[in-house]
């Protein structure tokens, strides 16, 4: 089941996927961004690092290595990634996912 319309609505990010791999939609506030991201094909994500992350997975599977220590997360799982931890990971298509970046910043919002 996709998001809800209303979430679908909302402004999407620049992330470093075209739209046909990646779908966004993102709420912002001073202190943090929150996206839901909808993967529609396989993603390999390199590994870097920024600020906290937290995430869920609301459907699909994603393969987090997080400071060197892998897990896979699927639908009800959540993952915590500390400020500055190096981290990459393998996206399998039809995931959905909700991750709070810490920086309000960490992405541009896409000006229609």
């Amino acid at each position: 089941m996709p998001f809800p319309d209303f979430i679908q609505t909302l402004p999407g990010i620049d992330v470093p996927f075209p739209e046909d791999v990646v779908q966004t939609a993102v709420v912002k506030s001073d202190d943090a961004l929150v996206v839901f991201f909808t993967f529609l094909k396989d993603v390999a994500l390199p590994a870097h690092a920024h600020g906290a992350q937290w995430g869920t997975v609301v459907a699909g599977e994603i393969e987090l290595t997080i400071g060197g220590q892998t897990a896979t997360y699927r639908a009800g799982d959540s993952y915590s990634i500390p400020s500055g931890v190096v981290h990459s990971g393998m996206i399998k298509a039809g995931t959905r996912a909700i991750d709070v970046f810490e920086e309000a910043d960490r992405y541009q919002i896409k000006q229609d």
